[in-house]
């Protein structure tokens, strides 16, 4: 049972750095080329965190990319777990609150869809909870196990 209880959290690390990564490194190469296929995912990222209001938008959207490009990589190998949870934590709290308030929309298909992605989201943060508290798995160069089918909290 422990071998299965170990593989599927190595899925669930791979999946959900998937939905991350696959966001982030268009906008990591749209960064550095600047220019090409991949120049507007990073500016229209900027555009967005520029209109979100905050203030110094070039230092957050790079923060942003780090997240969404770092932390996975970190979440795929399985080290540092608690910080990884944390950190994707946090970025999907910020990324919510500044581009889903759902509330905002009054056309109603707006509406659905950002109530969706919001919903999304929520469980997204759900699911980086359970890491917090699971860990990885044996499965991962932190080298921690599920003993047992329990679950043993993560170190950090």
């Amino acid at each position: 049972m422990e071998r299965v209880n170990d593989t599927f959290l190595l899925i669930g690390r791979l999946l959900m750095a998937a939905l991350f990564l696959v966001s982030g490194v268009p906008k990591l190469l749209g960064l550095i080329s600047r220019d090409g296929a991949f120049g507007g995912s990073y500016a229209g990222f900027l555009q967005a965190v520029t209109n979100s209001g905050l203030p110094y938008p070039e230092v957050w959207a790079l923060v942003g990319v780090a997240i969404e490009v770092l932390v996975p990589i970190a979440l795929i190998l399985g080290v540092f777990p608690r910080i990884s949870a944390l950190l994707l934590i946090a970025f999907v709290v910020v990324a919510t609150a500044l581009a889903h308030r759902f509330w905002q929309f009054p056309d109603a298909a707006a509406y659905r869809g950002q109530l969706n992605h919001f919903l999304k989201n929520i469980a997204i943060i759900g699911g980086m909870l359970y890491y917090f508290v699971t860990g990885p798995g044996a499965f991962s160069l932190a080298g921690r196990s599920v003993g047992s089918g329990a679950a043993v909290p993560a170190r950090a």
